[in-house]
């Protein structure tokens, strides 16, 4: 049923969602939330206004999307831009239900009080992908106002990236903000003086690492991470820290299963889209097929294959692809792993997981994947054959051949008994690496074995590291 809200209504909400229009100030709400160490690139390309491009802000629920927009707002007011010219609009209210982008900015305009100029204005359209074909809305708004820059962003990705790419070209660029880094974790709570940067011997080189002299410590921050760390707000609240299950599983899984991605792409089984996705989440970082997954869940393969392109454009998880000990990749990929993106998404559904738990070494496994996933220009690999593996590994984009060789391990014991590590320098010596890594819990150090320099690091300090890289990158 459609129902006419009156206009009067639109521009008071607008107003209600615009504070700044007349306090100049953002909402303290926002205003007080720290900072993504992603903001800074963000900003340099929302400021973009001489390329005649919308920005679309790309990722998952509850990491930041909309606060990061808001401290964008507050940037540009101290910038010295006019607080009138920056509105902010949330596409998912149902008070902007079947209003077009122009008649909203329209509507913005006038709200503002400044409804005839039409230059210098920023606009922010929050959550657009509750809007209807919001990328043609978008484009015409993009190609009708030179002199505007539009902003927007969503959660369902599937959606954003496709229409983003085919009706937008040359007219959107895209940003993704990824989960919380452990990095980030580490710093955002001012505890970056428990590691030290050092130099680790690799090759003839020595490549920058981190280490933590309080190991204990450092890895009992690195479970909490695990257990809830990947959302900003659970890092600060106690209360979404000791009951993750109910703030982390409503507020983000349910609703991207139950209402986001149904009311997306048609999915009339929302119960199979569930199970699927408990199985996956529950077995994060284990060997699936198409098979393995339609009997477990009992839904026909195709129903599957689609159901893993939208989860995994949903940013819920990641697909990684096999190849074999000789680094080649398979011309059919009957076999993947499946990571979730963010360890946090396992605690929500069942329970969080301490340092001797069984489930540790899949889980510290799944940290360390959610640390790379978020890198542009990287696609990591695993390689597995009869009686081998290797937990990842990372091919030279020209020639498609190994050139580094990762083995995560939540256990010291391969340190001390580096040979047993046989599957690692198999692959090595097939490859002719000449070095590996190796995470462990605590220990440091680097040995050789069968010719092959292993370097160990614990599984914490390893993942600060690439976080730490995966930003400057």
């Amino acid at each position: 049923m459609l129902i006419n809200v009156a206009k009067s209504q639109v521009l008071d909400r607008m107003r209600f969602e615009n504070p700044w229009w007349v306090s100049g100030q953002i909402d303290p709400y926002y205003g007080e939330k720290p900072e993504r160490m992603y903001f800074q690139q963000f900003k340099t390309l929302a400021n973009e206004i001489t390329v005649q491009r919308a920005l679309v802000l790309m990722g998952p629920r509850r990491i930041g999307k909309t606060v990061m927009l808001h401290h964008w707002v507050q940037d540009l007011i101290n910038q010295k831009v006019s607080p009138r010219k920056i509105v902010f609009i949330t596409i998912e209210n149902p008070i902007y239900n079947n209003i077009g982008l122009e008649q909203l900015f329209s509507n913005a305009r006038e709200a503002s009080g400044d409804a005839d100029n039409l230059d210098g204005w920023y606009v922010i359209f929050d959550e657009i992908q509750y809007l209807k074909d919001w990328d043609i809305h978008l484009k015409s708004l993009v190609e009708s106002y030179r002199n505007a820059k539009f902003v927007v962003s969503g959660s369902a990705a599937a959606a954003l990236k496709y229409k983003s790419k085919e009706s937008g070209a040359g007219r959107f660029s895209d940003f993704m903000l990824p989960p919380i880094t452990f990095y980030e974790f580490i710093n955002m709570q001012g505890l970056e003086h428990l590691v030290e940067p050092i130099k680790m011997p690799w090759g003839d080189n020595k490549i920058p690492f981190f280490d933590a002299p309080d190991i204990k410590q450092f890895n009992k921050l690195f479970i909490d991470y695990i257990n809830f760390g990947g959302y900003p707000e659970a890092i600060f609240s106690e209360a979404v820290r000791n009951n993750p299950q109910r703030f982390i599983r409503n507020d983000v899984v349910d609703k991207v299963l139950l209402r986001d991605l149904p009311s997306l792409y048609g999915i009339a089984d929302v119960q199979e889209l569930n199970s699927l996705f408990t199985t996956i989440a529950y077995n994060s970082g284990q060997e699936f097929s198409l098979e393995t997954l339609s009997q477990q869940s009992g839904s026909p393969k195709n129903s599957i294959k689609k159901y893993l392109e939208y989860l995994e454009a949903a940013f819920l998880i990641r697909i990684i692809k096999r190849i074999d000990q000789s680094g080649k990749r398979f011309k059919r990929d009957n076999f993947f792993k499946i990571y979730l993106t963010n360890p946090s998404l396992r605690s929500a559904l069942f329970s969080p997981i301490e340092a001797l738990d069984e489930l540790m070494g899949a889980m510290a496994e799944t940290a360390i994947f959610s640390q790379w996933m978020h890198r542009q220009n990287f696609t990591p690999y695993y390689a597995r054959w009869n009686k081998g593996e290797v937990d990842m590994v990372g091919l030279n984009r020209k020639n498609l051949q190994p050139y580094w060789a990762l083995e995560i391990k939540w256990s010291d014991k391969y340190a001390k008994e580096p040979f047993k590590l046989k599957s690692l320098l198999r692959f090595c010596k097939e490859n002719n690496l000449t070095q590996a890594l190796v995470t462990t819990i605590s220990y440091q150090e680097v040995k050789v074995a069968d010719g092959v320099e292993i370097t160990f690091i614990p599984c914490s300090a390893y993942s600060y590291t690439v976080g730490l890289n995966t930003i400057m990158k």
